[in-house]
């Protein structure tokens, strides 16, 4: 063996290393630095022994973001006088008695957080036990613990940390602003709350001696599943209540509660996402992803679907005892709870049906308030007065004379592909307008149809909405028997970069059952023999070329499923009514009708909202009447 190089560790030539053990206080600081890496984690741990304690309400001070100042107390069981010192040993909990680690019932339970804590800060804890005729304190400075002293104290805890790393003053270093800092708290505090709807929380920013409300949350009343909407509410605010669907699956002993919010309430981040298990505040990347599974083909890459996931198992099923600082856990069965997520999510999605979000709504609202369009000609040059007319329904036999038919945008689609056309006997507008998307009465720009309600007006995108409508037509058909082809006269030729074409021929199966035939024809050229009989006559070149596109922006790292998907949105796009289409009154109450039993048509295929709908109080509003 060579000899260590010790112009590389200088340290060496010094000393021969030697085994020795730590001294306690050096290994209660090297444990801190897993346990207690932030203020936001000391906070953590803290409000879980309260709630461990069974505490009904709980009261967060901090100051400069946690650096200065910790106290967290709680109206808990509290500890005894002999229980203080017993509190700050390592590996001492009331939580377990070691006997079986899968069987693991509460927040904590290594024994580590108060010891951690006690290691690099200056910590009090007070407590009285219930039953108890008089409180107790103990204090602790970088780990040196004082003898027990009688406090003034009602039944519960309190746990006050101050200075915390000065021991370490390196660790100082690394953490973020004061104001960082404090987000990090507030959020921790958050997930704890929604985890225990039925406890109330105070946090208030204690610095430079002002003090601030920060959040505050009553106790949720009512069963757990209207307590958790409560709490939802609370914290992540009404319109995620509004907005989200209840979530309520088992399978296999694994039960999944919770609310997902609608497609058209997409976050531009993952932030409004969270995971318990077992009443637990958890990160976990296979649920993350089946999460965005759940939601695939209805949002694009760049937006998040909103959850809050709660996940119910026997504590054996679920290993919490990965990482000392609680916050990531292990299925015993990762399979079966992401096939759980995905099930659960995508039927609910399906059952709220073309629902769209109300943020649609409060958004269109905004745009229509004064001063909210700029400014601007007061009227449209000459070159543009054509595309300001309104078509009324039923105001021309132009429309009838028109005859259009849902169709791709070179031709009608062949029998048995169309969109359904208008009820036969046509209904009455009283009729139609008790429908939810009501009765059509205009097309403007020949592309949004206005239709009217019983108590609003809703304004519809129909080249999205149509979209939407085809492409779960064509999931339908591949998940069936597939989507008949219609050979073309003269096959067409496609020449393509040659890593495109593989990439398209690599699933030419999945598109053969689409209707969409293709063969290699040597080099980058793909020959097409046949097209999907849904789109009508269609240019087949640019088809090809969309899914190829399609291809090499997914990666080559999509799931297979995910990729059709993705396939089966472009091809969509080709077969749906285009915009500048003039549509008759029949074509579009047939429209808004499908739309109405179609699951997703809320959002185009991108995560668009496909319609818009405006109450009558809130259009009287914008006049002024109310």
């Amino acid at each position: 063996m060579n000899a260590p190089d010790h112009n590389i560790r200088p340290d060496l030539a010094a000393r021969p290393p030697r085994i020795r053990r730590l001294s306690e206080a050096a290994a209660n600081r090297i444990a801190a630095g897993e346990v207690i890496e932030r203020p936001a984690a000391a906070v953590k741990e803290l409000v879980e022994n309260a709630l461990d304690a069974g505490a009904r309400r709980i009261d967060i001070h901090i100051a400069d973001g946690g650096k200065t100042l910790i106290r967290v107390g709680d109206d808990g069981d509290g500890m005894s006088a002999a229980e203080l010192p017993l509190a700050l040993e390592r590996h001492a909990t009331s939580k377990i008695d070691g006997s079986d680690l899968l069987a693991i019932r509460t927040f904590g339970f290594r024994g580590e957080a108060l010891p951690s804590m006690a290691a690099v800060g200056r910590m009090k804890l007070t407590s009285r036990a219930s039953g108890a005729a008089e409180a107790w304190s103990i204090e602790a400075r970088g780990g040196d613990l004082a003898s027990p002293r009688p406090a003034a104290r009602s039944v519960g805890t309190e746990v006050e940390l101050r200075d915390l790393f000065y021991v370490t003053p390196a660790r100082l270093k690394f953490l973020r602003t004061d104001r960082a800092e404090a987000q990090a708290v507030t959020e921790a505090v958050k997930r704890l709350a929604m985890a225990a709807p039925d406890v109330g929380f105070t946090l208030n920013d204690a610095s430079a001696g002002d003090v601030r409300a920060v959040f505050r949350a009553e106790p949720e009343t009512g069963d757990l599943f209207d307590a958790r909407l409560g709490r939802l509410r609370r914290v992540l605010g009404p319109g995620f209540a509004e907005n989200a669907l209840a979530i309520d699956a088992e399978r296999e002993g694994l039960r999944l509660t919770g609310w997902a919010a609608l497609p058209t309430y997409s976050r531009g981040s993952a932030r409004q996402q969270f995971l318990f298990v077992n009443g637990r505040p958890v990160t976990d990347r296979l649920m993350t992803g089946a999460l965005r599974a759940a939601y695939a083909d209805l949002l694009p890459r760049d937006r998040h679907p909103a959850a809050a996931l709660f996940f119910a198992a026997d504590p054996e099923r679920v290993d919490v005892n990965v990482h000392p600082a609680k916050t990531e856990v292990r299925f015993r069965e990762p399979a079966l709870a992401r096939g759980l997520v995905v099930s659960a999510l995508r039927h609910a999605l399906a059952e709220a049906g073309h629902r769209a979000s109300s943020t649609v709504s409060s958004a269109a609202l905004r745009a229509f308030a004064p001063g909210a369009l700029g400014a601007g000609p007061t009227a449209p040059s000459s070159a543009y007065q054509r595309d300001y007319r309104a078509v009324s329904v039923g105001a021309t036999p132009a429309l009838a004379e028109a005859g259009f038919r849902f169709q791709g945008p070179d031709g009608p689609a062949p029998e048995g592909f169309d969109a359904p056309t208008a009820h036969a006997p046509a209904e009455t507008d009283a009729a139609a307008e008790a429908h939810p998307l009501g009765a059509a009465r205009a097309q403007l720009h020949e592309n949004y149809i206005i239709a009217q309600t019983r108590t609003g007006m809703v304004v519809v995108d129909q080249h999205a909405a149509h979209e939407r409508l085809v492409y779960e037509r064509l999931k339908t058909a591949l998940a069936a028997q597939g989507s008949p082809g219609q050979a073309l006269l003269l096959p067409e030729i496609v020449d393509l970069a040659p890593e495109d074409a593989e990439r398209v021929l690599a699933i030419a199966p999945e598109l053969a059952r689409l209707g969409l035939v293709l063969e290699p024809f040597g080099g980058g050229a793909i020959c097409v023999r046949e097209t999907p009989a849904i789109l009508g006559t269609c240019d087949a070149g640019r088809l090809v070329r969309d899914i190829a596109d399609e291809l090499a922006e997914g990666g080559a790292g999509d799931a297979a499923r995910s990729r059709i998907e993705a396939v089966l949105s472009r091809i969509a796009c080709h077969g749906s009514v285009r915009s500048g289409r003039r549509l008759s009154g029949d074509e579009m109450n047939a429209l808004l009708r499908e739309m109405e039993a179609t699951p997703h048509s809320g959002q185009c295929n991108h995560g668009r909202p496909t319609y818009i709908e405006l109450s009558l109080a809130e259009i009287e509003k914008l006049f002024g009447r109310r």
